[in-house]
């Protein structure tokens, strides 16, 4: 019997929906992977989306306000200016005057925007094209090539970040960018950008780079001249039109064609460009005017300390004169030799300070800072100390060789005149004379009186210090000259009238310092008739400009220095020449090169000014008119005798061992009466300064003995009549 076949269930692996039932069920799962991938990926864009959107809604809230970010600059800028509010030097960073967006010349803004960020209307901040191509030019070039930071994104830089290449940095820089589009307007940021951005040379605006380049403020711009400008924030160094002209026009040339290619430059118009016509401004002195500014500046953390705004230092500076100086200088000092000239007006204004021959080689300021023996110009103090102490200009002295403590000194030229009077002494600079003056007085009142007059380096005692053997500086001369000038007032030189904000705020307004009176008007104008005739008539006639000039000149031994200071209308200044390392120079004397360079500068510092004559007649105290009759008539019992430092001392010369009895007088018995009050009327008498009953020194009619004197001035006791009732021990 045949088999019946039954038939088969079909097979639920190999049915044909099946296989595809297992694909749909992988498929699924991908398509699930992929649907939750971009759920996430959106999620996670959305969280980052509301991060940023918050981060830069909390950055705008902590932004500074509109007018502190105007403010805000990166160091401090001080622009030194001159007496005549020119400007001298600018040190820091400048940002010149604030140009408010409606004052920036159009040509600048269209320029500034078609080189830097040509969608700089449309973008919030950060433009996502210009990020894509440069990413493009980084793949293609294998480096950063091409910059995707907007205007925005520079100011955010420039104001509140570094120039670091990283990405945190970036990530700041582009929250803070959106931030500040999200605080401020479109206008407000590019007037922020323009008046902030860096443009070299320590420009910081369109106003400093205007003026720096150009000569003249940033709202009056040229289209040539501000596509220089813009052309110099991609590299501010290499695109300097003072550093390389050439680089900088074509660089220009394609800031012109990238204005043309954005349509704010019509084709006429970008070939109608020239820039021959761009002249730029010639470059602020930075010579000899900077030895001025390198005294000047440390003063300001004396007067205006703790200030860290952008400031403006008006000074005493005389543009015309400092020209005048340098030029006297380099025109009359001997080759290889260096020079200094220091000019104060009546008052301490400093109004011409050269320091050196040229400050790009040495910037030394050999006018404040070193100091050199003064020779025969230190002869000032001596003759001060001679007419304080009863001499007149005319009384005689002998010019003779002379000894003191084993120095004798010499005349140049090894001469001697005799019987003279002190005006011709002066007049010649007669060293014996000097010397004779200086062991009369006392060589420690010498010393006092040019400490008096200002000087504050060490002074020595030594009978050679009457030829200005102690160092000092020229400004310090200078300044004791200058209160010879005043009548024997205190004149101390300044060279900072006033400090400002750049908005004219006065923060410090020099005040004149109180005045006090060195010698009587009589000495002051019997020295100023001695240092009139040095000029007139002496060694120092190569100083005379037309006009009454009084001055003294000094020489050291082997021509290592030649000095010339002296004053006329109200004008005192100081020349000194010689070589650094001390070196003799041939034929350097202060009656030659520096007087010569004093009289070519003084002929321009004097000429706006009206010729004035000296005060040189003698108005004598009444205890110097009738020396003799009072000598006659005194009684010799009612001398006092007392030491250098006003300590009464007996007759034989003794000074009191324990100073107990300081100020007793001494009879011939032996006995001493009770002691005498140190009242003023002692005290003018002992110093002989005062007093009608006093009579006056009379002149040296002869030199010191050989071996007179001692270390502190005071001689061998000499029989000369007292001064003031007073005779000087040793």
């Amino acid at each position: 019997m045949a088999r019946r076949d039954t038939p088969r269930r079909p097979d639920p692996e190999r049915q044909p929906g099946r296989r595809p039932a297992r694909s749909a069920r992988e498929g699924s799962f991908l398509g699930r992977m992929i649907r939750r991938l971009f759920v996430w990926s959106g999620g996670f864009a959305l969280l980052a989306v509301i991060g940023v959107v918050v981060a830069v809604l909390i950055t705008a809230r902590s932004l500074p306000s509109y007018e502190k970010l105007k403010s805000s600059q990166a160091g401090q800028m001080i622009v030194v200016r001159a007496n005549d509010g020119s400007e001298i030097v600018t040190l820091g960073p400048s940002y010149g005057k604030w140009v408010p967006y409606s004052r920036i010349p159009e040509v600048m803004k269209d320029a500034m925007i078609s080189v830097e960020d040509r969608r700089y209307r449309e973008h919030f901040g950060v433009d996502p094209i210009g990020i894509v191509r440069s990413v493009m030019v980084r793949v293609q070039s294998g480096h950063w090539r091409q910059g995707g930071s907007t205007i925005t994104q520079q100011l955010a830089r420039n104001v509140f970040l570094n120039n670091s290449r990283t990405f945190d940095r970036k990530i700041r820089e582009a929250v803070l960018a959106m931030a500040l589009e999200t605080r401020f307007s479109k206008n407000q940021i590019l007037e922020l950008y323009l008046n902030k951005v860096y443009f070299g040379g320590g420009a910081y605006g369109v106003d400093s780079a205007a003026r720096k380049f150009f000569g003249h403020p940033g709202d009056q711009l040229t289209l040539e001249e501000a596509a220089i400008i813009a052309g110099l924030v991609k590299a501010p160094s290499h695109y300097s039109p003072t550093a390389d002209a050439k680089a900088a026009v074509d660089r220009a040339q394609v800031v012109v064609q990238t204005m043309a290619d954005a349509g704010t430059l019509t084709p006429a118009q970008a070939n109608a460009v020239d820039f021959k016509r761009v002249k730029l401004a010639a470059e602020q002195g930075q010579n000899s005017a900077r030895y001025f500014t390198d005294w000047v500046l440390p003063q300001l953390d004396i007067v205006a300390p703790e200030i860290d705004q952008p400031i403006e230092v008006w000074t005493t500076l005389d543009p015309v004169a400092q020209r005048a100086a340098t030029a006297s200088l380099q025109q009359n000092v001997p080759n290889g030799v260096q020079g200094a000239l220091v000019s104060v007006d009546r008052d301490g204004a400093v109004l011409a300070m050269v320091g050196g021959t040229d400050y790009v080689t040495s910037n030394y300021n050999r006018a404040v800072n070193a100091v050199r023996q003064p020779g025969s110009a230190w002869k000032l103090f001596v003759y001060l100390a001679a007419l304080e102490a009863g001499y007149t200009p005319d009384d005689r002295v002998v010019d003779e060789p002379v000894t003191i403590q084993g120095w004798s000194p010499r005349n140049s030229g090894g001469t001697y005149a005799g019987p003279i009077d002190v005006r011709t002494a002066f007049a010649y600079s007669k060293n014996t004379v000097a010397a004779q003056l200086g062991n009369e007085v006392g060589f420690g009142a010498v010393a006092n009186m040019a400490r008096r007059f200002g000087i504050t380096t060490p002074i020595n005692t030594q009978p050679s210090m009457v030829l200005g053997t102690s160092d000092v500086r020229v400004i310090d001369m200078v300044r004791a000259f200058a209160e010879v000038s005043a009548k024997g007032v205190t004149v101390v030189p300044y060279g900072i009238r006033k400090v400002t904000t750049t908005d004219g705020e006065v923060l410090y307004s020099h005040r004149p310092d109180t005045q006090q009176q060195l010698v009587p008007a009589y000495v002051a104008a019997a020295i100023t008739d001695l240092l009139q005739t040095a000029v007139s008539t002496g060694t120092g006639r190569a100083a005379q400009i037309g006009r009454p000039v009084a001055g003294k000149t000094g020489t050291t031994s082997s021509n290592k220095d030649g000095w010339f200071l002296g004053f006329s209308s109200g004008i005192t200044t100081g020349v000194w020449m010689g070589r650094d390392d001390a070196h003799p120079v041939p034929g350097l004397q202060g009656g030659t090169a520096p007087a010569r360079a004093f009289a070519a500068y003084m002929k321009v510092a004097t000429a706006k000014r009206p010729v004035e004559k000296f005060e040189t007649e003698l108005k004598l105290p009444q205890w110097q008119l009738e020396p003799d009759d009072e000598a006659m008539q005194a009684n010799p019992d009612e001398y006092f005798y007392v030491d250098p430092n006003g300590n009464i001392v007996d007759q034989s010369g003794k000074a009191s061992p324990d100073g107990a009895d300081q100020g007793v007088p001494v009879d011939q018995g032996g006995d001493a009466p009770p002691p005498a009050a140190a009242n003023d009327d002692f005290l003018d008498r002992a110093t002989g300064r005062q007093g009608a009953d006093a009579p006056r020194q009379k002149p040296m009619s002869a030199p010191a003995p050989r071996g007179a004197g001692n270390g502190s001035g005071a001689g061998q006791p000499r029989p000369l009549p007292p001064i003031g009732k007073v005779i000087t021990t040793p």
